[in-house]
């Protein structure tokens, strides 16, 4: 079709909206829309958005910006959570054509009837408390890994996030729904599927008259056939059972990789932030972790500059991570959050001292990263190489989620092979030698 009309998506924040816009962009495939980049010229520009920082909102307007340049005629659609939080502010930015809520945005293509700009922008979006539905969605862009959406929403109300009031309340679809979906994305010949959602840990399902839960689901996606690798992407410390931990250790597709949300070493600044453990129980997880699975890799999520973190608090976070036999940081320094509790804490942190302790923490993430690829060297570990390419190099990750690099061969990509960890080059990863083929 010679007038078939272009969609084009962008993505901000995390997996979870990444498995969204892939399932969002397939359905206006289905009806008819041409997927192309975002730095093309499109009729439709869908941004799905994120409010999990200051940042993420700062990003939408760049966005917008760049969606105008390359057509001032295009329609431009928000979707996501900063859509749901904060409609009508989005709709106020200058080109913005439709923004579509937590539901809404599933329909996208009966809200494109008319592409036309529009003076004033149309809101869609009903109450995030009216929103009951769970919207089941997996990745499918990279064919070398696929981002599965098993559960949404959350029901822990810690005192610096927005996204229960974004996405409501935790809910998930059926075992079999997601044994189903895993089932389809295997038939793409993807390897890899990545378990994510809001709040994992809370997934249960009553469907078929009984209580299964997060470890009842990883058990049967164990069996599907033709996926090489399954990764929990984030699981809240208090949700990591010992049987989990017990499961993924003899598993033959579970991978010995985790990212465990921390937030702070210090007791008194998790107890301000109502998260629902103690570092107590922290050390406990990582302990157990690695007494059965040494060379797993572990991966922490931290706020730095939380209201009330003194100089004294944050050194106590700052030790207690080094001390940790982890292997990276996902830092975020904290930024106020309307509607939230900890907005009108008092102890505010100035904002360059945030930035100071950030930067901190990210010089431990990188000596961590080396010291935790140090002890990986002359192992032999399976690869999953990726389709990317630098400077003829391509990547690939370890089970235990070391990156490595080789001299780029086609052939190779979308495969699993044995290598040999040699040594770290000068961009941070590992070379390798190629053990089969």
């Amino acid at each position: 079709m010679h007038n078939q009309k272009k969609v084009a998506f962008t993505t901000l924040g995390c997996k979870l909206n990444f498995s969204e816009t892939s399932i969002i962009s397939r359905k206006a495939e289905a009806q008819g829309f041409l997927k192309t980049d975002f730095n093309q010229k499109a009729d439709v520009y869908v941004i799905n958005t994120c409010t999990v920082t200051d940042n993420a909102d700062k990003k939408f307007k760049q966005y917008v910006r760049q969606a105008l340049k390359h057509n001032p005629d295009a329609m431009v659609v928000a979707i996501g959570c900063y859509a749901q939080l904060k409609p009508a502010e989005l709709a106020d930015v200058n080109g913005v054509d439709l923004v579509l809520g937590i539901e809404e945005k599933f329909s996208l293509p009966q809200y494109l009837g008319n592409l036309a700009k529009k003076e004033k922008a149309e809101i869609h979006a009903c109450e995030v408390a009216e929103s009951t539905a769970f919207f089941s969605a997996y990745s499918a862009g990279d064919r070398t890994r696929s981002f599965l959406k098993i559960q949404d929403g959350c029901d822990y109300p810690c005192t610096y996030c927005t996204i229960p009031l974004a996405r409501g309340k935790s809910r998930n679809g059926s075992v079999e729904e997601v044994v189903k979906n895993a089932e389809e994305i295997a038939q793409k010949g993807i390897k890899e599927i990545v378990i994510t959602g809001v709040n994992i840990g809370t997934f249960v399902d009553y469907s078929n008259g009984q209580k299964r839960t997060f470890y009842d689901l990883i058990q049967a996606l164990e069996q599907v056939k033709g996926i090489e690798r399954f990764r929990i992407s984030s699981i809240e410390p208090n949700l990591l059972t010992d049987e989990i931990i017990e499961f993924v250790a003899q598993s033959n597709k579970f991978v010995p990789h985790f990212h465990i949300p921390l937030q702070s070493g210090s007791n008194q600044l998790l107890k301000r932030m109502k998260r629902r453990y103690l570092r107590e129980l922290y050390t406990e997880k990582v302990s157990k972790i690695k007494s059965l699975m040494p060379d797993a890799s572990i991966g922490v999520d931290v706020i730095i500059g939380f209201p009330g973190e003194t100089d004294e608090l944050f050194l106590e976070t700052y030790q207690f991570l080094n001390e940790l036999d982890i292997a990276y940081l996902h830092v975020f320094t904290y930024s106020e959050r309307p509607n939230t509790e900890a907005v009108l804490m008092d102890g505010v942190v100035p904002k360059n001292i945030r930035n100071k302790r950030s930067k901190m923490l990210r010089g431990l993430s990188a000596k961590k990263i080396v010291t935790f690829y140090e002890t990986q060297l002359n192992k032999t570990k399976p690869v999953l190489f990726e389709k990317a390419e630098k400077e003829n190099l391509m990547f690939g990750f370890t089970d235990n989620y070391v990156k490595v690099s080789y001299p780029y061969q086609k052939e190779l990509v979308n495969s699993i092979q044995q290598v040999k960890l040699l040594d770290i080059d000068g961009d941070g990863n590992v070379a390798i030698e190629l053990l089969s083929k």
